[in-house]
């Protein structure tokens, strides 16, 4: 493959993602529905590539756009290679520019928000693994895999399926990926759905403390441009007649990527030397949430010498865009239909049932873990739960848009407990290769643990503190 197909690939990822935002500002539907450009984008690659005008062009006699669509079999190559490689630089990203409480802090602080968070995580896990196990695998003889679908695709997103999809490639589950990706887009389109629908019942019914029925509708919210009051990109963190500022970020984001790299090189070289004979886990997990780790890393020692001035949130934040975006275009330009027409029943299944769970912890748990502010909370977990941490931001701001509440806080020193386990974090990463190694059982089982004790810690211990809590921080 020749670098001048690599250089086209990545020109034409930016192409459709300007064909994405002219249809997010023209479509009413993708305005009403918040969608993503990055999901637009890769709709319309998906639609003129192989899967659909390719197929369309076999049966009309067009043998040209059979094996690429209508951008070639070159160029749909290096669009799968794509999101393998960039997750890790999202994630690399996730941390830095922040600096890191300790755990005291975000447990006396978000002790509510943590509770939520790992109730709508495991509890994906718990439904996902009974149902495979219980139905799933009787009737459908499916692989126990789908089990853990519905938490990789729902509460770890695109970038997560994608990340994912050549550890369970090689564990023999070959159409994991492209249903984790499936997963992914219908948690994204029913989080946004399910989400503005409560945003307007609980503004009517009362339930939320800081908006009125109108306060959603921002057009320049729907439109996807900022028309007023734009924010900054990003700080210049070094003299340009030094080093570009991205450069730097850019050379941060390697570094903690090599080091994830070394952790888990150095984890695998361990589990060869101790117990490879028994069980392998390491050996399967992908090089994300290491690298994520890695991010972790380089901020604690920023934090500790004083250099943390050099490492501006914005900037990362505006790679981090930048990776996912591509990512997620790549990801869906590169779907397999084929993997969701033989599966569609216990697809079906599973996606409904994550539905379900999502939208009774919103309803019925967040309000009792949660005393003060638990709509505007929960809602931001909510829509995490069913896509990415910026489906439950659109969210929050359509329920805050004033940042009159503690959510914006809590929600994002939350994130720092609970991203380096699930939604792409370690649990995540290691769900397949232990459901391989040991069964369904003992996953189901841990998460189980999980599930109970976050519900009882939210129901009879932060919840009741939880007053003292949001007083304290105000």
């Amino acid at each position: 493959m020749s670098p001048t197909t690599v250089a086209l690939a990545i020109l034409l990822l930016g192409v459709l993602a300007l064909v994405g935002i002219a249809v997010r500002a023209y479509s009413k539907t993708a305005q009403k529905l918040f969608l993503p450009v990055s999901l637009i984008a890769g709709f319309i690659a998906l639609i003129v590539g192989p899967q659909v005008l390719g197929r369309l062009g076999g049966w009309l006699g067009w043998d040209g756009l059979t094996e690429g669509g209508l951008f070639g079999a070159e160029v749909m190559s290096v669009w799968s290679e794509i999101p393998g490689l960039l997750i890790s630089v999202v994630f690399a990203a996730l941390f830095l520019g922040s600096a890191i409480p300790s755990p005291k802090r975000a447990v006396t602080l978000l002790g509510p928000q943590l509770s939520l968070g790992f109730t709508f995580a495991s509890g994906q896990y718990v439904i996902g693994m009974l149902l495979a196990v219980l139905i799933l695998v009787p009737l459908f003889n499916v692989s126990p895999m789908f089990g853990a679908l519905i938490e990789i695709g729902f509460e770890g997103g695109h970038g997560t399926a994608a990340g994912m999809a050549p550890v369970m490639t090689e564990l023999g589950f070959e159409e994991g990926g492209d249903l984790a990706l499936v997963m992914a887009t219908v948690g994204i389109l029913s989080g946004v759905i399910v989400g503005v629908i409560a945003v307007n019942w609980a503004a009517r019914r009362g339930h939320s403390e800081t908006l009125d029925v109108k306060s959603n509708q921002d057009p320049e919210i729907a439109q996807g441009f900022y028309h007023r009051d734009q924010p900054s990109g990003g700080a210049q963190t070094v003299r340009s007649e030094s080093l570009d500022t991205l450069t730097l970020h850019i050379g941060i984001i390697a570094v903690a990527i090599i080091i994830g790299q070394g952790i888990l090189s150095g984890l695998q070289a361990v589990e060869q030397w101790l117990w490879a004979d028994s069980i392998e886990i390491f050996a399967y997990v992908p090089l994300f949430p290491l690298a994520m780790l890695g991010g972790v890393i380089i901020q604690l020692v920023a934090d500790k010498t004083g250099l943390a001035n050099l490492i501006d949130r914005g900037t990362m934040e505006r790679i981090q865009g930048l990776a996912l975006d591509t990512l997620i275009i790549a990801a869906l330009a590169t779907l397999s239909l084929d993997a969701i027409a033989n599966n569609i029943g216990p697809f079906a299944i599973l996606a409904i049932a994550g539905i379900a769970w999502n939208v009774f912890v919103l309803f019925f748990l967040a309000p009792r873990f949660i005393q003060s502010y638990w709509f505007e909370r929960g809602i931001a977990d909510f829509g995490q739960s069913m896509g990415v941490t910026a489906t439950g931001l659109l969210l929050l701001r359509m329920a805050d848009p004033k940042q009159e509440s503690p959510a914006y806080e809590a929600f994002g020193y939350k994130q720092l407990a609970f991203e380096p386990f699930f939604g792409g974090g370690l649990v995540t990463a290691a769900s397949i290769p232990l459901i391989v190694q040991l069964g369904p059982y003992p996953l189901l089982i841990v998460m189980a643990v999980v599930l109970v004790g976050s519900i009882l810690t939210g129901l009879f211990y932060f919840g009741k503190r939880d007053t003292f809590v949001v007083k304290s921080m105000r």
